[in-house]
């Protein structure tokens, strides 16, 4: 086994295109360990990792998506930071999003975040889904081949979230050319003119016009719904707090779906005899989908702080310690997986992967995320006799070339060229 003691997991383009080998590494026997580059603990064990999420009151996620090198304005000092932190959240990036707050702030956040994925309005998406998909299909498969995340993928999922928000699917184009995305579907040619720097920065716009106005006129639609929803206590949310919520969904639930998407893709055209045995077994894609989570999180990791003086796994971490928990490990955690470096959708525990996190901050979008996998899936199998990997864009069988995401949260596939038969 190759020793990453003096690798930076943060900055090593070898250990962003291939993670394993490094988590690997962390498994046996450092499944909680300071690295020496930034002195953030990394915390790659299945039990050490679930730990953390189910204790909000020591580990906070302030400092989700801040990165190895973030300083506090303030010097964090003694065995509890708490107020600290709370005086310094302006300071830290995505500070305003629901992903980065703890409770009480956290709980009437994700309250009105849950009052929109009812369990209705997330049956009625799934009727969408299958139209979208037949949609996408129609303009994809003809032409016999296709770059999955760009031309299917990325416009499907952003169009997924805005049929479950409720924004009219008249509005459906406009979304998609100033996210800058779906271009094939659109029949767009040449250079995007007016895009956003960021690609979800119009959603805010966007949102918080649509809840401005609804409340001013309601019309008994989702979007009424959301302009309309409160807080648990009662209280009546600003329109950019919904706002936010809104885009929050798009950007984390679209950018993971996609990446579970194509590497199901992967999986179903290089694992031996999948293809088939899925073909034949429909039932068991579910399973499939459980075991492609497990075995390729679509979050190699995010990051926590300790806000107070603790013990994990026999070491001591100080309060204001930068914590990465690595979801990406835990799927491979042989003390809970037993050989789970292999494809195996018949183990007993498929499901006790943690890709979507689990306590307070459970993703809210999961159920949404499995069933557009298995609604892709299966339309997929019901109008081809045969999905391939194309060797002119990525080699032959057994030498495949993939270019993977160069980041240390995201784990997935740049690009992925599929022929139809």
């Amino acid at each position: 086994m190759t020793d990453f003691t003096t690798t930076d997991y943060f900055s090593d383009e070898s250990v962003a295109a291939d993670t394993y080998p490094y988590f690997d590494f962390l498994l046996e026997g450092r499944r909680v360990w300071r690295e020496p580059h930034h002195g953030v603990v990394m915390v790659a064990g299945h039990e050490e990792v679930l730990t953390v999420l189910r204790d909000a009151a020591t580990f906070s996620n302030v400092n989700i998506v801040a990165g190895p090198s973030f300083k506090f304005p303030v010097e964090l000092t003694g065995d509890d930071v708490t107020e600290q932190v709370e005086q310094c959240r302006d300071a830290v990036p995505m500070g305003d999003q629901i992903i980065s707050f703890d409770p009480p702030k956290h709980t009437a956040h994700r309250g009105l975040l849950m009052g929109l994925i009812t369990p209705k309005r997330l049956k009625e998406n799934e009727e969408f889904m299958w139209r979208l998909a037949d949609r996408q299909l129609d303009v994809v498969l003809p032409g016999g081949q296709c770059e999955f995340i760009d031309d299917f993928a990325q416009p499907y999922t952003l169009l997924v979230i805005a049929d479950l928000l409720g924004v009219p699917e008249s509005d459906h184009p406009s979304l998609l050319r100033q996210a800058g995305v779906g271009r094939r579907l659109l029949g767009d040619t040449g250079e995007d003119e007016g895009r956003p720097h960021h690609p979800l920065d119009f959603l805010y716009g966007y949102f918080t016009e649509r809840i401005e106005e609804l409340r001013r006129e309601p019309r008994g639609d989702v979007l009424t719904g959301m302009a309309r929803a409160t807080f648990p206590d009662g209280s009546t949310p600003e329109p950019v707090d919904v706002a936010r919520i809104a885009a929050n969904l798009f950007s984390a639930g679209q950018e993971t779906t996609v990446r579970l998407l194509s590497t199901a893709l992967r999986l179903i055209c290089d694992e031996p005899g999948l293809q088939q045995r899925l073909r034949e077994h429909r039932e068991l894609i579910p399973r499939f989908i459980e075991e492609t989570l497990r075995l390729e999180s679509p979050i190699k990791g995010a990051f926590r702080l300790a806000l107070k003086t603790t013990t994990l796994a026999g070491v001591e971490i100080p309060a204001g310690s930068t914590i990465m928990l690595l979801h990406g490990a835990t799927g491979r955690d042989p003390r809970q997986f037993e050989c789970p470096h292999e494809m195996r959708i018949d183990r007993p525990n498929v499901r006790q992967h943690i890709s979507f996190g689990a306590g307070i901050h459970t993703c809210p979008g999961a159920p949404l995320a499995r069933a557009e996998g298995r609604v892709v899936i299966e339309r997929l199998f019901d109008r081809t006799n045969e999905i391939r990997v194309s060797e002119a864009a990525h080699g032959p069988a057994g030498a495949r070339r993939y270019e993977y995401l160069p980041t240390y949260m995201i784990h997935g596939l740049r690009a992925l060229t599929l022929e139809f038969s």
